[in-house]
């Protein structure tokens, strides 16, 4: 029996990989930090308590799990926390990263290790990006630096100096019923499911003409695990390849729902973003040629899947 350990199982990517890995036939260990909300783990995982800014435990748990299979999904992932706190977001999302694969490898030398990698790397393109596309060694965004940093110095250098299994997969937007409200798509479905029923009068948003790659994270996952059942490691774009406005969200939710855009919907400054010029879509030809992955839910059943969700927790 191949034994899994997840970093991150409390959250939504996490949870849909537990499920699907014990499906498979493994057996399953999930780093979670204390007092996270465990709601959607299996209850066949293997809870192992753990924190990435904690070094000592993330040994520790490798030890005692002795994995063969490491997906390392945790990290600091809102860009809120990110620009706020950078000390603490590279601890997390780039030195963790390196403790965790070092420690992982001198428990099993043929351990296969996932990094979940982020489109917020790439330079923004008129072109979908792709594997190879330039990384935004420019920015100023903190996750996105500690991401680029962890790929290249640990994920490239391990496979490269060692010949280690490792790769990364660079995750666009995903979504799912079990989002934060924090995240737009959820809270789009969240408030329109609240004014439905009558919880709620208005969605207070900003730019509805902001375009995104979305897609749904119990997708992602399987992609994930297809990476690391090859011969060799690959890293890959993960992505729908199709762009979407949060208007077009709104108005499959209204459509849905029986409400009225412009009575439901206020545009307010403080949550307004420009146009982005070269909304990031993702190129998946290599994930579908060499993984035979595709994406099974398309954005319109994404969303109504989430609103179905919403209304069946809102009402219970």
């Amino acid at each position: 029996m191949k034994k899994a350990l997840i970093t991150g199982i409390a959250g939504q990517d996490g949870s849909y990989l537990a499920e699907l890995l014990l499906a498979k036939g493994y057996e399953v260990f999930g780093l979670v930090k204390q007092g996270s909300d465990v709601r959607y783990v299996p209850k066949a995982v293997n809870i192992l308590s753990g924190d990435l800014a904690d070094f000592d435990s993330l040994k520790a748990a490798v030890k005692q799990c002795v994995p063969d299979e490491v997906y390392n999904l945790a990290g600091v992932t809102d860009l809120k926390t990110a620009y706020a706190e950078p000390e603490m977001t590279w601890k997390i999302n780039y030195e963790s990263v390196g403790v965790l694969l070092e420690a992982s490898l001198a428990v099993n030398p043929r351990v296969r290790f996932l990094q979940a990698s982020s489109s917020e790397i790439f330079v923004p393109s008129s072109f979908p990006l792709n594997e190879d596309s330039p990384r935004d060694w420019d920015t100023k965004n903190p996750y996105a630096i500690a991401k680029m940093s962890a790929d290249r110095d640990f994920i490239v250098g391990s496979r490269d100096k060692h010949g280690a299994y490792a790769c990364s997969a660079f995750l666009f937007n995903h979504e799912s019923p079990r989002r934060p409200e924090a995240a737009i798509i959820k809270k789009i479905t969240r408030t329109l499911a609240k004014i439905k029923l009558g919880l709620a009068s208005r969605l207070t948003i900003g730019n509805v003409d902001a375009s995104r790659d979305w897609g749904f994270a119990g997708d992602y996952v399987e992609a994930m695990w297809k990476m690391l059942q090859l011969d060799a490691p690959q890293d890959f774009v993960i992505a729908s390849g199709k762009l979407h406005t949060v208007r077009d969200a709104i108005m499959i939710v209204a459509k849905m729902l029986g409400l009225e855009f412009d009575k439901i919907v206020e545009v307010s400054p403080e949550f307004y973003r420009p146009t982005e010029p070269n909304p990031k879509v993702g190129d998946i030809t290599k994930a579908e040629k060499i993984l035979g992955w595709k994406p099974t839910v398309d954005f319109r059943s994404l969303i109504e899947m989430m609103v179905k969700s919403d209304l069946v927790e809102l009402a219970g």
